[in-house]
């Protein structure tokens, strides 16, 4: 009796009662790394925020301005030097670096044989795995990722369900293909500067805007896809 209750319910969880293809794919994004410009219509209002907070400040006697003047100076003091926005990366714009666009997410894109690809011909693509064995698409998203960079331990997988998903309909030249279902999931670089990228003849490091270039005729569902 208890088999036959419980056996439905690992039935109803698994992904193999269907005959349609399921991807798992990787969108992999290395946060700013430096604070981004103000924008000029921000920095307007907050100019004029602080000017008008002035009028109203609390006025402190000046012997208490003088003390509070006094800290930090002497052999303790430090000189701060920001550091430069502009890498060598970006003078050379080059896209296999992470030290460039320090002030943007990035995004990894790999240049190989893809599934739903027509058979031999490489395209960029998202790290991508077929489903076929594992206990749910999280994980099979974890191992297109952990096949690309070798380990997973500079990594941060964001939640366990997937960002998005679409239906990815054959290509003209595939007359007889069914189409199959992609999910995305959304993971971080923490703590890392290079990866070792194999699995692929070429890769990049592209920003939102970069991005769409190697997807036009995706570009409006990533558009909405991805929040930057």
């Amino acid at each position: 009796m208890k088999k036959s209750l419980v056996w439905p319910l690992i039935t109803r969880r698994g992904f193999s009662s269907s005959s349609e293809k399921m991807v798992a794919s990787v969108l992999f994004e290395r946060l700013p790394v430096v604070i981004p410009k103000i924008d000029p219509v921000v920095y307007a209002f907050q100019e004029f925020s602080f000017r008008w907070r002035q009028q109203y400040q609390r006025r402190y006697p000046d012997e208490f301005l003088d003390r509070s003047d006094a800290r930090g100076k002497g052999d303790y003091q430090i000189d701060y030097v920001p550091a430069p926005r502009t890498t060598e990366a970006d003078k050379n714009n080059d896209l296999r670096s992470l030290q460039r666009a320090l002030d943007k997410r990035l995004y990894l894109l790999l240049y190989g044989n893809a599934y739903g690809a027509p058979s031999g011909k490489p395209v960029w693509h998202f790290p991508e795995k077929v489903y076929e064995s594992e206990e749910t698409m999280r994980k099979c998203a974890e191992s297109a990722l952990e096949s690309v960079l070798g380990d997973l331990s500079n990594t941060y997988f964001v939640g366990n369900a997937p960002m998005a998903h679409m239906v990815v309909p054959p290509k003209e030249e595939q007359s007889g293909s069914a189409p199959f279902k992609k999910f995305f999931f959304k993971s971080q670089v923490i703590a890392k500067n290079k990866f070792d990228i194999g699995k692929c003849e070429e890769y990049v490091w592209v920003t939102k805007n970069e991005l769409m270039k190697y997807f036009p005729e995706q570009a409006e569902f990533f558009n909405k896809m991805i929040i930057s």
